[in-house]
Formats: structure tokens, C-alpha cells, sequence
């Protein structure tokens, strides 16, 4: 069946000289949504152990993790926490920055395109 179709489809442009073609269709290339870095910054008035809990609470890590990152953040002045979508990262950025400010510490969280 399919056959007699492109025979005939073959006649007709030769017959009227215009040359026939299948259209493919192309699935557009999607983008994965830009990463962003959520980061701690180091200041000297939030406790240590003020800063694991955070980051045990709000990035699920364990104790041990946070405590790494958490020296991290006092050695260098600044350490990665996680990479999240737009929304994720925005949303624990104001969870962690809501949290401190209830609890009066000046711990700054900021997120950054990755």
C-alpha cells in the first residue's frame, strides 16, 4: 500500500514537474533550567553548632556533613551547601535567612547562578 503511494506520488511530480517530499517533524531541543548554588556565609557572631542544625534541618545532611561544611564555612569564609532549581534554592535561602533572623543570628545564605 504504502509503495503505490510513493509510486504515485513520483508520477505526479514528474507530471507536473514540482517535486514532492515527506515532512519530518523535529521535537524541539529543551533547555535544562539554569542551577543555582546555595551558599553559607561565615560571620563571627552565629554559633557553630547554630549553623550545623541549619544545615542538618534545611538540607537534610547528616551531622557529620554539616559539621564538615560548617568548618568549611568558618576556615574559608563561604562554603557551597547544595545546587537546586531556581525556586528550590530561592525557597531555602529565605527558609535559612526566616530561621536565623527568629533566632537572632545574623547568618547570611545567598544563592548564586551556578
Amino acid at each position: 500500500m504504502l509503495a503505490d503511494f510513493y509510486m504515485m506520488a513520483d508520477k505526479r511530480g514528474d507530471d507536473d514537474g514540482g517535486d514532492l517530499g515527506v515532512a519530518l517533524e523535529t521535537k524541539p531541543k529543551t533547555k535544562r533550567p539554569p542551577m543555582y548554588k546555595v551558599m553559607i556565609l561565615n560571620d563571627d557572631f552565629t554559633p557553630m553548632e547554630f549553623v550545623v542544625m541549619v544545615l542538618e534541618r534545611f538540607f537534610g545532611l547528616s551531622h557529620a556533613q554539616a559539621f564538615e561544611i560548617m568548618l568549611t564555612v568558618h576556615k574559608k569564609g563561604i562554603a557551597v551547601v547544595g545546587v537546586f532549581s531556581h525556586e528550590i534554592a530561592e525557597t531555602k535561602v529565605a527558609q535559612v535567612m526566616d530561621f536565623a533572623q527568629r533566632h537572632q543570628h545574623p547568618l547570611q545564605c545567598t544563592m548564586e547562578k551556578e
